[in-house]
């Protein structure tokens, strides 16, 4: 196995390791070390299965499975869905093309602003794997774009680290599609279907190999203890800094990626695929740092897994 960087703050690929059979103590050692120096590794030909994928997952930590309110049907089609799996990319649930924008409603175009995975919930979230099973040329959009939220803050003068190190965020689903441009109006309606209400986090977070990272993805809107406006002003501040071209790692996908990055001192954007040419099959795993296998709504008793 070798590992070589990608970008010169962070990010590298791994190639030459089998992800079909059981993960073994090398490889996880090397994962582990990777992840740690890193914060993004790109894990080449990865022809693996669903089910493969989340026993790797599994190696470093307990699964996080996907929500659904209690009560809620399961999607209705001919495409298989994995338990344990959250499913992304441009295909409906009857395995078919979505067309770009055919949704004026869609709120995917959350996931085009910096943002880092399970923000707006409690879990002790840890790392999301992503697959690419189909992935179209890069040449035509579908690329995912990384920032090393430790040398942003780094890179903070010492006046700020010392005025932010305290401070909690606030973090909401719904606020977060606001700030990416979501113009519909948020319903207590909508709410009930994604009912994650605000939760709070460190604006400053600590690695356990004693790196700090600014953790300020999409979704936190805010500060406790401040004035909204004033709170949102120092939270754009942060982000517009942490997202300057130098802290960027655009990932351009091959077929059979399987890229893991660190929600704890990362952030990722997508790129929207303007083609409906092309298929995009994308399956994620995301891990926690402990705790048992459950999804967040049974974790802070909002549902169950989906």
């Amino acid at each position: 196995m070798q590992v070589s960087p990608l970008h010169p703050l962070f990010a590298a690929e791994l190639v030459g390791a089998d992800l079909s059979l059981p993960p073994d103590a090398e490889l996880v050692r090397t994962v582990e070390d990777a992840m740690a120096r890193y914060g993004v590794l790109a894990i080449r030909d990865a022809e693996i299965s669903d089910e493969q994928q989340k026993d790797f997952s599994r190696a470093f930590g307990p699964l996080e499975l996907p929500s659904r309110v209690k009560g809620a049907s399961r999607p209705v089609g001919t495409r298989h869905y994995t338990p344990g799996i959250f499913h992304a990319g441009n295909l409906d649930h009857n395995d078919e093309v979505i067309p770009y924008g055919s949704d004026p409603k869609s709120l995917a175009k959350g996931a085009e602003r910096f943002h880092t995975d399970s923000s707006f919930h409690t879990m002790p979230t840890k790392w999301s794997l992503l697959h690419g099973v189909e992935t179209p040329p890069p040449s035509v959009g579908g690329d995912t774009w990384f920032v090393d939220a430790r040398a942003a803050y780094d890179d903070l003068s010492e006046t700020m680290k010392a005025r932010i190190e305290n401070l909690v965020g606030l973090h909401d689903f719904w606020e977060g599609r606001k700030l990416a441009g979501f113009k519909a109006e948020i319903t207590p309606d909508m709410r009930l279907v994604i009912p994650f209400p605000t939760v709070r986090h460190p604006l400053v977070r600590t690695m356990p190999y004693g790196r700090k990272a600014l953790y300020i993805g999409g979704h936190c809107f805010g500060i406790e203890g401040m004035d909204l406006d004033e709170g949102l002003a120092l939270v754009e501040e942060l982000y517009a800094h942490a997202t300057q071209e130098k802290y960027i790692y655009r990932h351009q996908w091959r077929r059979w990626d399987l890229v893991i990055w660190d929600n704890r001192s990362t952030m990722h954007a997508a790129t929207p695929l303007l083609s409906d040419e092309y298929r995009r099959d994308m399956r994620r795993t995301t891990i926690n740092e402990s705790g048992p296998e459950t999804s967040a709504y049974e974790w802070m008793g909002l549902g169950e897994a989906a």
